[in-house]
């Protein structure tokens, strides 16, 4: 049985919720469980699902916590590497056993997706008849993985991904109470590589802050301890899609290939803009919304670059980037994708670049 991964950083576990009302994106979890625990409507079984970081297995301490089960009497097991029978075997004969010093006795198996067939079939017998002091919470990242039979068994719970604003807010938060200003684009690009994970964000953020004794810290800053592509290589390439300067645009992905960019990250970057680029172009009605979601200097770079914008950048466009995004990384050389979607937007040749026709 184990208490905490060791790969957890120290921000993460420092800032690691310890109430119901620290749990950030997760409102309609809290709600339901919050009720639960006041009405005394306590179920013998629950699955939290979702994907890493997304606060599963805290929440399931502070639930365990909420019904007042103290360290004695919570049990956890990180099933990716006590997958076995034998394992859950021992778990159930403990069930019998009754709590030290709490109501409940609450089991957390982490990573449940992971158990065998065999352990599967051991816990159900658990789970159909468990003690009516026994509350097991079962977290997993991968919910088809686990058997329908125990799912039926269980309260079920999906976890959200924390959206970029929701991340770059977090990351605001975090970085103030450590004493250190992060300017918007740098909070944004942290958000971005968060890639939807707090747990991320909190490592991303750990690296920056214990790379500088900076009190504020900038875009360029973040870009150079992580190895993020430069934002101005970023602009490079759409401004060579609007003004159909197709060397401008390999010229900047040369620039993020010698800097030993990521190429699918550097791909997700330019996406992200050239959607916002092409909304701003629409002029659908989405500048509050864009504005929200980006720096001040990056909004207004977009909104001229929109007004140089013509009829041709169009979804096709954007189907292009989505496509080399998804191809980023799957060749020998990394950068192809993107010079591909580039060489199809500027200068569209037929048959596709991309067909195999």
């Amino acid at each position: 049985m184990v208490k905490e991964k060791k790969s957890q950083g120290v921000l993460y576990r420092k800032y690691r919720p310890q109430a119901f009302e620290d749990v950030i994106g997760q409102e309609h979890v809290v709600k339901v469980l919050e009720g639960a625990v006041k009405l005394g409507n306590i179920s013998h079984a629950y699955i939290f699902s979702g994907s890493r970081g997304t606060g599963k297995t805290s929440m399931a301490r502070i639930l365990a916590r909420e019904i007042g089960t103290s360290a004695n009497d919570l049990v956890e097991m990180d099933a990716a590497s006590q997958t076995g029978v034998d394992n859950i075997r021992e778990l159930n004969e403990s069930t019998f056993t009754l709590p030290y010093e709490s109501k409940f006795k609450v089991y957390i198996i982490d990573e449940a997706h992971m158990l065998s067939k065999s352990a599967w079939n051991a816990l159900l017998k658990t789970l159909e008849e468990p003690p009516p002091y026994v509350v097991f919470i079962l977290a997993t990242t991968e919910l088809e993985k686990v058997p329908e039979t125990v799912i039926s068994r269980c309260q079920t719970f999906s976890f959200k991904r924390p959206n970029q604003v929701t991340l770059r807010d977090f990351s605001l938060a975090i970085a103030k109470k450590e004493g250190v200003t992060l300017e918007p684009a740098a909070a944004e690009l942290v958000a971005l590589l968060g890639d939807g994970s707090f747990r991320d964000a909190h490592g991303i953020l750990e690296k920056i802050l214990s790379s500088t004794k900076d009190k504020k810290i900038t875009r360029a800053e973040v870009e150079t301890v992580t190895g993020a592509p430069k934002a101005q290589l970023v602009r490079d390439i759409l401004e060579a899609i609007v003004e159909k300067n197709l060397e401008k645009g390999m010229k900047a992905i040369q620039g993020a290939t010698a800097a030993n960019a990521e190429m699918k990250l550097f791909a997700k970057l330019i996406l992200e803009r050239l959607r916002f680029l092409f909304l701003l172009r629409l002029k659908a009605g989405m500048d509050s919304y864009i504005e929200s979601q980006i720096a001040e200097d990056d909004f207004k770079f977009l909104k001229d670059l929109a007004l140089k914008a013509g009829p041709d950048l169009t979804a096709e466009t954007l189907l292009k980037f989505i496509e080399a995004y998804e191809s980023s990384g799957r060749t020998s050389i990394p950068e192809l994708a993107l010079e591909l979607a580039l060489a199809e937007t500027i200068k569209p040749a037929s048959p596709s670049l991309f067909s195999s026709s």
